[in-house]
């Protein structure tokens, strides 16, 4: 019987995800952070937290210590907490940590060795840069392993503990993916600056290293085989920003040759055709792969039915055939079974799944509730290991709960290993899951109550559309609308995770029509429930949400105030514009040179003297997902019909902003707005 199964007979909890740091010390005593706003950088309604942030959580392969990491304000702290006794926390110490980052231990496979990313090199030079460290159980030092200059994520032990691999992008001048701001235009177009994500190795003992990969594949992710000296990889060729969309499973021998490709979706014959991979892992006797597939959208946004093909590319299957959610993150536990987080109307699910037999082992599925859990740095992810009866690792969260680290095992049941955050107030607002029916679908919802609620009393509503467009929103209340007497409806349409990938692939071909229908009748749900001023409604989203917004103020009146976040208002001329087109395709079935009517279908602009709703317009002026020319379109065109209409530029933000004064101004005027064209009271 594998973890999952167990789990099963345990009692109910609730689960969580965040990122962490704070100050370096050695220590047996359990860890007192000082404390940093962390703000959801790519929601814009994120509010502020004073609560502490664990994360990056792994566990060792003996299943006895978990590491974990805390910020600060003061620097950043690697903690080693002992699973049987957490008051046994020792704290990694690393020289100057005062000003510098820690993030993503990794455990070598005989448990003696924690590598770690760090930007502690004391590098005046270069002090954003990370390198890989590693900690000694024997000696209790630390050494940096890594000399280099770029990009590093996701690095992984081999199987053999000898070496690491990880993504990297030599000389990096930015992150790399589609979210960042993308570099200023210059030079000769998709071809000058087009930096390349590899899968680069070290040796663990020297931190001598190479590629792995070749130069012309941009690698998003990968995954080391258990049974031989060979990686598994998804890649396409660059530029990565765009091609994440249509790429192809590899797999690779180090010892080098070319790359064989395991899977191809845009050739392979099916459900799949067309259609995205991620979160690749091999079978515990490497003679399989396991991967997410689905229509998807954004890299990390991860969701659709899993999906094994041999290694050596035959015999593909759906294993999870007409699922009920979408599963978001998958482990192999056995040969022959899997451990997977499903996102299933607004709870989340471990799941314990018979890949031959399709279906549910007996006792397999564990409700952890209606909440956030994370353990790295793809979503959802839990850390795992099969020694002591099956342990996870990883933080969990609800709207009511504080971030702290936890393990669930099926000896000792679920155990919360850290205690962060028992002194923090939560004042959080009455938060619930709400579902409606809408032709012929089953949706679901959050609705977050305003503080202090009066029902004797009207409030406003605010709509607040989720990006993607395949994503979901989670269980996670927007209380800074909260705090200023709003109520918030954060719905879950067609082309929404969370009810398999029928429904997922529901909004194909039909963009601000079907989904915005299910998010009208959730607003007449949110009506019939609770004290809802109908003239006093307002609609926001970001991405695809500021898309709904653009679309949704052209199709009706029912909005008094509008707020458009890194929108789309004309998907003929986005699709020439965005660094990111590849996407488009499976969406609306063709390219806009082949088939422009169903892309003038669902574009604002095609029905722009409709609007009469007083909309803010927002966005940063290097956004490559949503470029800003879209949203001068938009506002200019309002401006021009006498619509009360406001657009404002960010500089140097992409699509994810980063700068905390431009985050802080956006949610000062995103509050301004809608208190003048929709104030909370009359």
């Amino acid at each position: 019987m594998t973890f999952f199964a167990r789990c099963a007979r345990l009692p109910l909890f609730a689960a969580a995800c965040s990122l962490v740091l704070a100050t370096a010390l050695f220590a047996q005593t359990p860890a007192k952070a000082t404390l940093a706003p962390a703000p959801d950088t790519a929601n814009p309604n994120q509010q502020f937290t004073r609560a502490a942030q664990p994360g990056s959580v792994a566990i060792s392969p003996d299943g006895a210590t978990v590491a974990w990491i805390l910020r600060g304000r003061e620097g950043a702290a690697l903690h080693l907490t002992e699973i049987a006794n957490s008051s046994k926390d020792r704290i990694v110490k690393i020289e100057d940590t005062a000003h510098c980052s820690v993030g993503d231990p990794i455990w070598s496979p005989d448990g003696e060795a924690l590598a770690f990313l760090s930007t502690c090199t004391g590098d005046k030079a270069k002090p954003d840069q990370e390198q890989i460290f590693l900690w000694s159980r024997a000696s209790g030092n630390v050494r940096q392993l890594t000399h280099l200059v770029g990009e590093i994520q996701q690095a992984a032990w081999s199987s053999n503990g000898k070496s690491i691999a990880f993504l990297f992008v030599e000389n990096a001048t930015r992150h790399a993916g589609a979210l960042d701001a993308m570099p200023p235009w210059n030079g000769v177009i998709g071809e000058d600056g087009v930096e390349i994500q590899r899968v680069y190795s070290v040796d663990a003992n020297s931190g001598t290293g190479q590629f792995l990969t070749p130069g012309n594949l941009h690698v998003f992710e990968f995954t080391w085989s258990p049974t031989s000296p060979e990686i598994a990889f998804i890649a396409a060729n660059p530029p990565g920003e765009n091609n994440w969309w249509v790429a192809k499973l590899y797999a690779e021998p180090i010892s080098g040759g070319e790359p064989r490709v395991v899977l191809d979706p845009t050739s392979v014959p099916g459900a799949l055709h067309g259609l995205q991979t991620a979160v690749p892992r091999y079978s515990p006797d490497g003679k399989r792969l396991s991967f997410i597939g689905g229509l998807m959208s954004d890299q990390g946004s991860t969701g659709g039915d899993i999906w094994i093909i041999d290694a050596d590319g035959k015999h593909l299957f759906d294993a999870t055939p007409n699922i009920d959610g979408t599963p978001t993150y998958a482990v192999w536990t056995r040969n022959n079974t899997l451990g997977f987080i499903e996102d299933r109307r607004g709870h989340l699910l471990a799941v314990d799944w018979d890949v031959d037999k399709r279906s549910i082992l007996p006792g397999g599925v564990l409700d952890l509730g209606e909440v956030s859990i994370s353990g790295g740095p793809i979503k959802d992810a839990v850390a795992y290991t099969p020694a002591n009866g099956d342990t996870l690792a990883f933080v969990k969260s609800s709207f009511n709960a504080s971030p702290e680290v936890w393990t669930l095992d099926s000896h000792s049941g679920l155990h919360q290993l850290t205690h962060l955050n028992d002194g923090v107030k939560n004042s959080a607002p009455k938060f619930e899951s709400i579902e409606w029916q809408n032709e012929g679908f089953h949706v679901q919802g959050w609705l977050t109550y305003p503080l202090n609620y009066d029902p004797a009393k009207k409030y406003p509503l605010i709509v607040e559309v989720h990006g993607g467009p395949s994503a979901s929103a989670g269980a996670r209340p927007s209380t800074m609308w909260s705090e200023h007497g709003y109520f918030v409806l954060a719905p879950n349409p067609r082309g929404s995770f969370g009810q398999g990938e029928k429904f997922v692939q529901a909004n194909r071909k039909d963009f601000g029509y079907g989904d915005l229908q299910d998010i009208l009748k959730g607003m007449d749900a949110v009506e019939a429930k609770v004290s809802i001023d109908k003239h006093r409604e307002g609609l926001t989203g970001w991405s695809y949400g500021g898309f709904m917004t653009m679309f949704g103020v052209t199709q009706t009146h029912r909005f008094r105030a509008a707020i458009a976040g890194a929108g789309l208002s004309d998907w003929l001329s986005y699709y020439g514009e965005n660094s990111i087109d590849q996407w488009m395709t499976p969406f609306f079935g063709a390219s806009v040179y082949d088939d422009p009517a169903v892309y003038a279908k669902s574009s604002a602009m095609t029905f722009i003297k409709n609007v009469t709703t007083p909309t803010l317009v927002i966005v940063g002026d290097r956004d490559g997902e949503c470029p800003a020319p879209q949203s001068f379109e938009f506002w200019h065109a309002l401006r021009d019909l006498g619509v009360k209409t406001q657009l404002v530029v960010y500089p140097d933000e992409g699509h994810g902003f980063r700068n905390p004064e431009h985050i802080r101004d956006r949610a000062e005027r995103e509050v301004r707005w809608f208190a003048e064209n929709m104030p909370v009271s009359k």
